[in-house]
């Protein structure tokens, strides 16, 4: 029996100390997981869900289409035959396995700002995911864009490596937004403008910026384009339900939602729009708004009386979570009117959270009005209710009706 019972108490300690060994290692992967998920990494490397991670989204750029890589552990397609060195070079460095040089597409410009510990973590997660064969061809630039050479003379110009450093005289959750955005959430990709190389333009980070026929807004801390009338609770509502007071998320940004920011933490919410709402307040020539005698105002009035207002009420009030405000809407506000013309034109359905499963959705006008009439409209409610914006023509909308093709 003495004997029995210190077999049992044996095994019990050896079960005790696998637990421990192995706990740490579900730690790990569960925090690679998450770091995935503050990354979206969904939206460039999964095109169908029964194959996660496998590539295939098509990412249209100014240069040509390049496609998402296979991240699975694959060995002939994905990454199966990398070590973390390379992945960590790829992230970094943008080199990837075999000394490949990797479009800014992928954003190894952000994510360069990534903790080792966090891609220790995400490299953990990512060998845990389902091998799938699938072959990518991811570079289909047309020459000379197609030389990754070419990268080198890219990255001189455009490319500052390094990991994210805290600001001393910041607070903790000010330095955690900061490092969200500015790393693995790599909101700089589709709101800060580009040079012509395609690169982030110096000083104007999150000012907006033209992505996939959408207006990727100005998110600095700025009242009359950015953020600035926004407050915390907005930002945290629009990245975890998709919807607040001015906006509901549509487009590429509703995919961010759905994928990504609805999953974060609450506290890296928090982080985010204390980060967000610390900016400063850039100075911004505010322009004067066009007078109600201006014919086009008189057009789109109409229009907007005829067509928006059952909706969005007569003074532009919306309706809470179902239409947004378009009274003293910074949104309205952009020095681009392309998302705006494009959900008139073509209409648009809003994303669908786990709290929201239900997204309103905004119907198509184009049917039933010409381009000078939604210029009209648009320049109507740019100008109208707080806001103050330049008017929209004819040629602007057919320009968005012709990237709808």
């Amino acid at each position: 029996m003495k004997t029995l019972t210190s077999l049992s108490l044996a095994a019990l300690l050896a079960t005790a100390s696998f637990v421990a060994q192995a706990q740490p290692e579900y730690d790990q992967i569960s925090r690679g997981s998450y770091i995935a998920t503050l990354g979206d990494c969904t939206a460039c490397h999964t095109t169908d869900a029964t194959q996660p991670f496998a590539g295939g989204v098509k990412l249209q750029t100014p240069f040509g289409t390049l496609v998402g890589a296979n991240i699975t552990p694959d060995p002939a397609t994905g990454i199966g035959n990398w070590n973390y060195d390379d992945f960590k070079r790829a992230m970094t460095a943008g080199i990837g396995h075999g000394g490949k040089r990797l479009y800014g597409a992928m954003p190894f410009t952000a994510y360069t700002k990534m903790s080792d510990a966090d891609l220790r973590d995400l490299w953990a997660w990512m060998q845990t995911l389902q091998p799938i064969h699938h072959e990518v061809e991811t570079n289909q630039l047309p020459f000379p864009f197609n030389i990754r050479s070419s990268l080198m003379v890219w990255n001189w110009i455009n490319f500052d490596k390094g990991e994210f450093q805290p600001h001393p005289d910041k607070s903790a959750q000010w330095n955690r937004g900061a490092y969200l955005v500015e790393g693995p959430g790599h909101c700089g990709t589709c709101h800060t403008p580009k040079n012509l190389l395609g690169g982030d333009k110096g000083g104007q980070f999150l000012t907006g910026e033209v992505v996939e026929g959408w207006y990727a807004p100005n998110l600095t801390n700025s009242d009359h384009s950015g953020l600035g009338k926004w407050t915390t609770e907005d930002i945290v509502s629009y990245l975890r339900t998709g919807v607040n007071r001015f906006d509901i998320a549509s487009g590429p940004m509703a995919d961010a939602v759905s994928h990504s920011t609805q999953h974060w933490r609450d506290d890296d919410l928090q982080a985010v729009a204390t980060y967000l709402k610390g900016g400063d307040k850039q100075s911004e020539k505010v322009p004067q708004p066009l007078p109600a005698s201006d014919e086009r105002m008189q057009l789109g009035a109409q229009i907007y009386a005829s067509k928006c207002s059952a909706c969005h009420s007569p003074g532009g009030r919306g309706e809470q979570n179902i239409f947004p405000q378009l009274k003293d809407n910074p949104l309205l506000n952009q020095s681009d009117a392309t998302s705006l013309i494009r959900v008139v034109a073509a209409g648009s359905r809003g994303v669908n959270t786990d709290i929201r499963p239900t997204a309103p959705a905004m119907p198509s006008f184009a049917g039933v009005l010409g381009n000078d009439q939604i210029a009209a409209v648009v320049t109507y409610i740019r100008n109208s209710w707080g806001n103050a914006a330049a008017p929209v023509d004819a040629t602007a909308v057919q320009k968005v009706k012709d990237n709808l093709q």
